[in-house]
């Protein structure tokens, strides 16, 4: 069945019919979903949900947008939270300079700090990387992550770039915008990456896959996306689904 590794169903914009639509994941073939925490609210509202629906997982940890109001013993929750059962990730982790520059060595301490917390606890993390990759390689370089490593989430740099995460042990999540016209770069990413080393997800409620774009994006178009990898590649869209469900679920030791 499909899994969606990087979701935000606590968001607002799934007020009003969010039990409705998680109802029904498994009739539209979604197996399993992570939802992501972007600070301690979320983190606490994301381990509410996988509480709720078996098929749900959680990540925490803080979104690089609110690195600025981590706070002392912000860390002493994350690692609380994180022995939750259904927390498999640290996560949404890493750096944004579109909109962060003024923040941007807060991001990165922020950054450091949670692969750190992520080693200590012995979960892989989820890392948010835009107009920042430089600085996102050289962290991840710097880290020394052994085997119990990282996953880009919605990857949408170069194939040189995905050469060198996969060079440091990272997986590679491929979102909706795989589907946009003329992304060329994307496309040619997920010709290159191993189906071994992808994954795939929806970030909803963002970034809807063609022939959705532009509405309220969630799991159950994450099929879309798992089709566009299958054409890239060759493969038959069932044998995608299995293979990337089978690497998340060894990637986050989902049973």
């Amino acid at each position: 069945m499909l899994f969606d590794v990087h979701a935000h169903y606590d968001d607002e914009r799934f007020d009003e019919d969010r039990d409705i639509l998680l109802s029904s994941m498994h009739e539209n073939n979604v197996g399993h979903i992570i939802n992501i925490g972007c600070d301690i609210a979320s983190s606490e509202a994301s381990i509410c949900l996988a509480e709720k629906y078996p098929f749900m997982y959680a990540a925490v940890g803080f979104h690089p947008h609110e690195a600025a109001n981590v706070k002392d013993g912000d860390y002493d929750t994350l690692i609380a939270l994180s022995k939750h059962s259904k927390v498999v990730a640290i996560g949404e982790i890493g750096l944004d300079y579109y909109y962060g520059k003024d923040i941007m060595d807060i991001q990165k301490k922020v950054f450091r700090e949670q692969i750190e917390l992520a080693k200590s606890v012995n979960l892989p993390f989820q890392v948010h990387n835009r107009d920042s990759t430089r600085d996102c390689l050289m962290i991840l370089k710097e880290a020394n992550m052994g085997d119990r490593c990282g996953m880009m989430h919605c990857f949408s740099e170069s194939k040189e770039t995905a050469r060198e995460m996969l060079n440091l042990g990272m997986k590679i999540s491929i979102g909706g915008i795989v589907t946009f016209k003329n992304n060329v770069k994307t496309v040619e990413v997920v010709k290159y990456v191993p189906i071994e080393d992808l994954m795939i997800e929806t970030d909803s409620p963002y970034l809807a896959p063609v022939p959705y774009r532009g509405k309220r994006n969630s799991s159950i178009y994450v099929h879309a996306v798992a089709e566009k990898i299958a054409e890239l590649k060759g493969m038959d869209t069932d044998e995608v689904i299995a293979i990337t469900e089978k690497n998340a679920m060894e990637f986050y030791r989902i049973d």
